[in-house]
């Protein structure tokens, strides 16, 4: 069953990708090579253990989705396993491919990564959607990570929205702004255990949406906040989605949650070159 314009637009597959866009200008902006700047920045030695890309490596998630309007809730749980599956070539690039068989309960995905010394670059998924065609390739982690730190992931304007949402027979436009920030160290229990120094990151994006028919502008949001763990990797996330209303509908929130189940270690070969 194809997915709706609103799962369209606002699932991202995370590392999933981190989509976002928000306030944190009083975080430290800190660049790949960057020294830190300021006087209790810490420094996150080893970051990349924090992203483990070995081949054949497999993760288990339990999750849940909580979505409706304010009155009508209806609650899902489901399960998702993201495996590492082989390394391949995306317009003469190097990447890793994940295949995640149920990602934020939205089906079968396959999405592309390349990590280098500067940080871990997102170049797309299948089945992809129009919007995230015209934003790839983008970075999701910065190298080295500076605690606390932030970084804008884009700022795109007069996008293809892919869709036309108030029947005038022309697809709407958008604009896309995102911001990744690395907020701390803190302990994260899930079922697979507790990890003391999980990494916290926060994903903030936000998005405007112009109808043509009404000049009117639709304003949507994504937060999402994950813990990655030290060997494990993403271990927890959780991402909230709200939506504007449309037409005769009242919007919409969404939150999912997943959480690590279990981890399998596969060949001890990188996935990323």
């Amino acid at each position: 069953m194809r997915r709706s314009w609103r799962q369209d637009v606002m699932f991202s597959a995370l590392l999933l990708p981190i989509v976002l866009g928000a306030p944190y200008a009083c975080l430290v902006e800190a660049g790949a090579g960057e020294p830190a700047v300021s006087t209790g920045v810490e420094r996150v030695s080893n970051a990349e253990d924090y992203f483990p890309d070995t081949v054949g490596l497999q993760w288990r998630y339990r999750g849940e989705v909580v979505e409706g309007p304010l009155q009508t809730i209806g609650q899902k749980g489901f399960v998702n396993i993201s495996t590492v599956k082989r390394t391949d070539k995306i317009k003469g690039v190097n990447v890793n491919v994940f295949h995640d068989t149920n990602p934020g309960n939205h089906g079968p995905s396959d999405s592309y990564y390349r990590r280098d010394p500067a940080g871990i670059v997102y170049y797309g998924s299948e089945p992809g959607t129009p919007i995230e065609k015209q934003l790839v390739p983008y970075q999701i982690v910065r190298f080295p990570i500076d605690i606390p730190s932030s970084f804008q992931q884009f700022d795109r304007k007069g996008l293809d929205f892919g869709n036309d949402l108030d029947g005038d027979d022309q697809n709407e436009q958008a604009d896309m702004h995102a911001v990744v920030a690395v907020i701390g160290k803190e302990p994260v229990t899930v079922p697979a255990g507790t990890y003391p120094d999980a990494i916290r990151i926060e994903a903030r994006m936000t998005m405007r949406i112009m109808l043509s028919a009404s000049g009117r502008t639709a304003i949507g949001s994504d937060v999402m906040t994950a813990w990655f763990a030290k060997g494990a990797g993403l271990v927890k996330y959780i991402e909230r989605q709200e939506l504007p209303p449309l037409q005769s509908d009242r919007g919409i929130v969404t939150e999912i949650t997943e959480e690590l189940e279990s981890m399998t270690t596969g060949p001890k070969t990188s996935a990323f070159r």
